[in-house]
Order: C-alpha cells, then structure tokens, then sequence
C-alpha cells in the first residue's frame, strides 16, 4: 500500500488524498476508483466486531439506493484484506446483506492515519502492538475528488446509514438547484431558496415561493429536480 503525504488537516473543501490500497475486491487506485462518481468511504476499527458487522450489513443492503444516485461505497478496517473476506462471511450471514462493495485491507493504519481516522480520546483503543485502532469515520466525495461531509463516530457507536444517503440526496439536490435543505429534510420536502439568489430572481425560478423572513425563504421542487443523478 502506498499513500501521499498530507501536510495539512482534511477540511470540507479540501481534496481527497489519493492511496493505492489492496482490497476486497483487487488492488484499488483511489481517485480512479472515484472516477466521475460520488464516493462513500467509511471506517471500521476492526474486523469480527459487533457494531462493525450490522453497520457493513446495513449499508449492504443500501447500496443499490447509494448506485441509483451515482454513489460508490467503498470500507476500510485496520485488518488484511484475508481477513475482510472470512469476515463478510459472517456479515452476510448475520445480517442477510450481499456484501459487495470494495473492503480497503488497512492493517497498518496508513490510510487510517492519512484521513485522521484515528482515536486519540480513547487511549485503551489500540491492538496488541498499541497501535490505535480506526474511529468511525465517513467521508462523502464528489466527482471533482472534494470532501463534501466528514462524520467521526466513537468506535463503540454504531452509524446510521440512512442519514449518510440523506446527505447525499441533500448535496446533489443542492447543487443542482442552488437550494440549500432545512433540518431533517428528506426528498419531497421544502427546500431552503440559497441567499446568494435575490427574492426577485427567485419569484421567476419558483412561483410559490414562502418568504418567512427576507433571509429565510422555502420553496417545493418539482420530483425532476430533487436529485442530481
């Protein structure tokens, strides 16, 4: 596995450091497994654990709502790449799910330590040799190899991954149609007219538009425009 350095902290905004990994799936370049597609990449501290198996379980069972958007999903887990695959096993066992997505083999840490995925609270978190395991980070991607949302979980809570594809929805919406979205906002809902758009420009791009304050305004899309895939 090689890796580039990375001299600064990853921020939303900066780009996502390339790797060249092995996987459960073939050895991976990262930035052309993105390719021209949103990327999912979520952390597991390690392999044959609990909450590891129904979050893999879960997204399994998600992904082909995560492809109707342009998604791929990739893991990583600080074990060997032969020891995801005895593992997944188990996942789809357990959980009834097909594992197929790619498992990045991550045994030294090395990706783990490019992405900050590391638990620095938790000073008992650490394997035999006292390397800290991984935290439960999910990174989302875009097309242009940009971090869009960065989510740290305690290795002991499990994620949701219902919310993960709620963002995705939220940011492809968005950058389709310079809205932004309100709380707990699923497809279908109102939307939030972005306040870089005047309220007479906005009157022209949507008719019904609510103004509740001049900088709070909400407006629905039409089901064409709530998603950019």
């Amino acid at each position: 596995m090689s890796t580039e350095s990375r001299a600064t902290p990853l921020r939303l905004g900066s780009i996502a450091p390339n790797f060249q990994a092995e996987t459960t799936t073939g050895p991976i370049d990262f930035h052309e497994f993105i390719g021209d597609n949103w990327v999912v990449l979520f952390s597991h501290p390690e392999d044959y654990t609990p909450v590891c198996t129904t979050e893999l379980g879960a997204f399994a069972k998600l992904e082909p709502e995560f492809t109707k958007r342009g998604v791929k999903m990739i893991g990583l887990s600080a074990n060997t790449v032969e020891s995801h695959g005895g593992w997944i096993k188990d996942i789809d066992e357990v959980t009834g799910s097909k594992v197929a997505f790619p498992i990045i083999g991550d045994k030294q840490r090395q990706v783990a330590f490019l992405y900050d995925m590391l638990d620095h609270q938790d000073a008992t978190n650490v394997d035999s040799k006292g390397i800290a395991f991984t935290i439960r980070s999910v990174f989302i991607i875009d097309p242009k190899k940009t971090i869009r949302l960065i989510l740290s979980y305690p290795a002991s809570t499990g994620r949701n991954s219902a919310e993960v594809l709620r963002v995705i929805d939220s940011l492809q919406t968005g950058d389709k149609n310079k809205i932004t979205t309100p709380i707990n906002w699923i497809p279908g809902d109102d939307v939030i007219v972005h306040p870089a758009v005047k309220t007479e420009d906005a009157k022209q791009i949507w008719p019904e538009i609510r103004i509740v304050k001049p900088y709070l305004r909400f407006t629905p899309l039409p089901k064409d425009k709530t998603s950019a895939a």
